[in-house]
């Protein structure tokens, strides 16, 4: 099967900068592939190119003829002031449809995204909703290649899963074929099926591996391993090789040239490991506490807080002692960074609770992580950024030089003169952290501290917080992370709308019990009258033509793919289905579809009467 795009030798550099050079990427039909790579390596800048929007400095990208691909960028622009439906509407300006076509494509797609209200303006959307808009204006033009950078950024984790829900193909309308930069290590495990890392530390300037992401982990391990070992083969080789160089011109006359000629390229082989192995060396994160042994360091009882007449948490109850790690979870607005803000004010008067106190250990030190990046200056100089004061800092009672700090974090010493706004989000979020690094503290609160850092600083930044004996706050939709390093687990919007759960999942399965009992009422109600014959009521209201057409078909469309469900379930417990594993699997998957199209037509249904009854 030839390829869908073809990518030889592409090579870029800004400046001094070099990204990548000499990478070959092939994309055939089917691929789901998963770029990563350390910040600065070229992930953003290689989708721009391939889709056509930033020219490679060498090589070529060969595409199938008529291949339309669709690109997914980290930020988003829209109409602000218009909603959900009308901005869609308007990138459909002036493709070959149908007025009709084009609003049955654009709810359809909304229906998908679970868009609850279509007109509610884009300035009043959460970042978790902008993100899903661009993602249903990215499938618009169905694209035989979806490419997208960082699509989980703003995502909760039930935006997360409903993003892998759509990849895999579980709500339709998806491409087969797709492209992206994530540093998610479970979304990456469960939407992949290739994963190819940018990176200076392998001789072609990448590694690609077909199958899992945790196969990638292994493959790497294992290639990198062979390398270090290369490189002490060749050091070894190279050190008997020059003792023979340094002995005297007349032992060297009776060797044969090549000899000569082999031991030197020999030195420039192993020049070129070591420089690929250093190039693995990864940030150095260790947060300095002040080794306080104060049993609680905090103690908050009964707070609460609303955000206008809307209770955010009522009655709440925390404590935190050393060594204490609790990860707060909630749906983007539920009020997880006021309450960080709250607990960062340590109980001063202005921490603006409705009810409760907040007691803190004397002197206790409360260092805050702001997902907002409030701090960062554009226009400052790296150098300024990581050194305030001067050239140098103070780390853990000792002055070092900007230059090490620097290395410290991965940064080179050419880029010290860069403004800070020229530098890619992975890299302004390692300044925060270098910030935060400076300040000994009992208690540490990170909001979203994991947002643009690759992999391999996800990986070190979870050792050092596993590592640090103080209490820890931690709002973050990483769930490897919050796996890894959380106790317990702070949920919003469950059953008691906030409580404590050992682990995000049980925090998701107590969300989705609550949601299906405040819908199983009405959802039984409805399925009752219709096989009882009673038409649900219509109020007077007026939808649009194809609104109308979609509402008058929805009972018939119901029904039918309940009869469906009660065949499947006949049809599972007969003799011949039972005994023959691959019918019961095929059975059980088409009952699940169906299930799942149901509940998808009665969230729309619902959708329309409210629609009607706004009228």
């Amino acid at each position: 099967m030839s390829n869908l795009i073809n990518c030889q030798s592409l090579s870029k550099s800004f400046g001094a900068q070099t990204l990548f050079t000499s990478i070959n990427l092939a994309i055939a039909r089917g691929d789901k592939i998963g770029i990563i790579g350390p910040n600065g390596s070229g992930k953003s800048t290689l989708l721009k190119i391939i889709c056509g929007l930033e020219e490679p400095d060498d090589g070529k990208i060969l595409f199938r003829k008529h291949i339309r691909s669709s690109y997914l960028p980290q930020t988003d622009l829209f109409d602000e002031e218009a909603g959900a439906a009308d901005n869609l509407l308007h990138s459909l300006q002036g493709q070959n449809l149908e007025e009709s076509e084009k609003s049955n494509l654009v709810f359809t797609l909304l229906s998908r995204a679970e868009f609850a209200d279509s007109g509610i303006p884009v300035r009043l959307l959460s970042g978790g909703w902008r993100k899903r808009l661009s993602i249903c204006r990215s499938l618009l033009l169905s694209p035989d290649v979806l490419v997208m950078d960082e699509p989980t950024n703003h995502l909760d984790i039930e935006g997360i899963l409903w993003l892998e829900k759509m990849l895999s193909g579980g709500l339709g309308g998806v491409p087969a074929t797709f492209l992206l930069v994530s540093h998610d290590r479970y979304f990456l495990e469960s939407c992949t099926n290739r994963i190819v890392e940018l990176s200076a530390v392998y001789p072609e300037g990448s590694f690609q591996v077909q199958g899992s992401y945790t196969k990638f982990v292994k493959e790497r391990h294992h290639f990198l391993k062979g390398q270090l070992q290369e490189e002490e083969r060749l050091s070894n080789k190279v050190r008997r090789e020059t003792e023979w160089l340094q002995r005297g011109p007349k032992a060297r006359a009776t060797k044969a040239k090549f000899r000569i000629d082999g031991a030197h390229k020999m030195q420039d082989d192993l020049a070129e490991v070591k420089a690929r192995n250093r190039a693995s060396s990864r940030v150095q994160l260790d947060f300095d506490a002040t080794g306080r042994k104060t049993k609680n360091l905090l103690v908050a009882r009964g707070i609460t807080k609303s955000y206008g007449e809307q209770p955010l948490f009522t009655g709440l109850d925390i404590t935190l002692s050393p060594g204490s790690r609790l990860g707060l979870l909630g749906r983007n607005g539920c009020g997880k960074s006021t309450l960080m803000q709250i607990l960062a004010g340590g109980g001063s008067d202005d921490a603006g609770l409705d009810s409760g106190q907040i007691k803190v250990a004397d002197n206790v030190q409360i260092v805050s992580f702001d997902q907002s990046r409030k701090a960062i200056d554009p226009v400052v100089t790296l150098r300024r950024a990581l050194a305030p004061e001067g050239d140098s800092i103070m780390y853990r009672g000792r002055s070092l030089h900007v230059v090490s700090w620097a290395k410290k974090f991965l940064f080179q010493v050419d880029q010290l003169e860069t403004p800070v706004g020229q530098l890619s989000g992975g890299e302004q979020a390692r300044i925060l952290i270098a910030g935060l690094m400076r300040q000994p503290a009992d208690i540490l609160l990170l909001d979203e501290p994991t947002n643009d850092l690759d992999i391999a600083s996800l990986d070190v930044l979870e050792a050092s917080l596993l590592d640090f004996p103080g209490a820890l706050v931690l709002v973050t939709h990483d769930r490897f992370l919050l796996d890894r390093v959380c106790h317990r687990i702070l949920g919003f919007g469950g059953s008691d709308e906030v409580a404590y759960y050992a682990e995000y999942k049980q925090w998701l399965q107590d969300l989705r019990s609550q949601e299906k009992m405040k819908d199983g009422p009405q959802k039984l109600s409805a399925a009752t009258d219709k096989k009882k014959g009673i038409a649900k009521p219509r109020k007077k209201g007026h939808l649009s033509y194809m609104d109308q057409r979609e509402y008058d078909q929805m009972e018939e469309k119901i029904s039918a793919l309940e009869s469906r469900i009660e065949e499947l379930q006949q049809k599972m417990e007969r003799t011949e289905v039972v005994s023959d594993s691959a019918k019961l699997g095929e059975c059980w998957q088409e009952l699940e579809t169906t299930r799942s199209d149901v509940e998808k037509l009665y969230t729309r249904w619902d959708e329309l009467e409210t629609m009607k009854n706004k009228e």
